[in-house]
């Protein structure tokens, strides 16, 4: 009953907004509506599209950044950076909060070579060799896959492009979760990272303390036959319903910009200092960009088993993948690239206690940090105001020791 209330109320503030007469900057309307490339070019920074092949036959897409602006367009070696996007995110995540702001837009400026990439299934790699992504089985993927094979794809495709030996590695949550796989099940990786930064690191999910991600985890099991039911392989993919949505209610001047902002709140934390709200329409441009349903649900698992282990087909199809009733869990003791966990106290996704756990469990651990804001929560590692004075100065500080 509560819950048919909410949604009568959202209704009716909606329909009311409509009749709302609101004036926006035409530049963020702009941005929300702009590709990463394009984005990227309007600022004037240089900007690349590659596209890589995995082993089961995905095309990735890849943006670079190879310098600042005011950079000049020489051959000299520029250190190289990879940026991993977070779960329904894409590589505009790193972008989107302009220059001065954006991390990419940062570490181009301080002297790197930026790549930026893009997980299978999201809006920029929704392509197959041979499937097409209206079969359900293009899907069929967690994000094991995504770490198993699209990283390593992507790390070796950009350091044959750049030549260097190793790279740094930055990622934020779900781009956390795939490096955790990829050295823990393909520990040759470890030689090509030069440092490692986890900003909202995933890895145990058990503590996680989202009301609404509580709510949905114990029927995690269900929701895949339900997904599959309803031919619904792909979760929340971007497009133009959710550019409309943010300039229609999550604008600065629009009554209902606060229901946008409470669901991000009910999903991260609470911190309304750090949100800038007048972002909010050029975010929800960009996000959702896409996932699998199998992604949620490898999740979902995580939270259920208080472990960091592979995907649980059920115990019959489990002995047929992996030899044993339960899925195995990943083998954190393999990793041994440097790696340093930035964290927060008001992160309910990315928990204090299950980076604790995951510290304990990665022997290569050289530093933990906590953001010093109690406020601070899981977006704001991306969106936050402050982002660069809290987090981002020190993970270059610590980049530019190992170069």
């Amino acid at each position: 009953m509560i819950i048919r209330i909410s949604v009568i109320l959202c209704f009716s503030i909606l329909v009311k907004a409509d009749f709302e007469e609101r004036v926006t900057d035409p530049g963020i309307l702009e941005d929300a509506s702009l590709d990463t490339f394009t984005l990227i070019r309007k600022y004037e920074y240089p900007c690349e599209i590659h596209r890589v092949y995995t082993e089961d036959g995905y095309i990735l897409e890849m943006h670079r950044i190879p310098r600042g602006a005011g950079a000049r367009n020489d051959d000299s070696v520029r250190p190289v950076v990879f940026l991993q996007h977070g779960l329904l995110s894409s590589s505009a995540e790193w972008v989107l909060m302009r220059p001065g702001k954006g991390l990419a837009y940062i570490l181009a400026d301080a002297g790197y070579d930026v790549w930026m990439g893009n997980a299978r299934g999201n809006t920029y790699s929704r392509n197959h060799v041979s499937i097409k992504p209206t079969s359900s089985s293009f899907w069929t993927f967690s994000w094991h896959e995504i770490g198993y094979y699209d990283l390593p794809a992507m790390i070796d495709y950009v350091i044959k492009q750049t030549k260097v030996p190793k790279l740094h590695y930055v990622a934020f949550s779900q781009g956390t979760t795939v490096f955790w796989v990829m050295t823990s099940t393909r520990p040759e990786y470890n030689e090509k990272i030069l440092s490692m930064h986890a900003l909202a690191p995933v890895a145990f999910a058990g503590n996680i303390r989202s009301p609404l991600i509580r709510a949905i985890a114990p029927f995690t099991d269900t929701l895949e036959v339900v997904f599959k039911m309803l031919g619904a392989n792909e979760f929340l993919p971007n497009g133009k319903i959710n550019e409309l949505a943010g300039q229609r209610f999550c604008t600065e001047e629009a009554i209902t910009q606060l229901l946008c902002t409470n669901l991000l709140f009910l999903i991260c934390g609470f911190d309304e200092q750090q949100l800038n709200t007048t972002m909010l329409p050029i975010v929800l441009g960009h996000t959702p960009a896409g996932a699998s349903s199998r992604q949620f649900v490898h999740f979902g698992q995580l939270y259920n088993s208080g472990q960091f282990r592979q995907f649980d087909h059920g115990w019959f199809k489990n002995k047929r993948v992996y030899g044993t009733r339960k899925p195995p869990a990943y083998n954190l003791s393999a990793i041994e690239a440097p790696i340093f966990l930035h964290y927060a106290e008001n992160d309910w996704l990315s928990t204090p206690s299950d980076v604790d756990k995951l510290w304990k469990g990665v022997k290569s651990v050289v530093g933990k940090f906590k953001v010093p804001l109690k406020g601070f929560n899981h977006l704001d590692f991306v969106f936050a105001n402050d982002a660069k004075e809290l987090i981002y100065d020190r993970v270059i500080n610590i980049m530019a020791y190992f170069n």
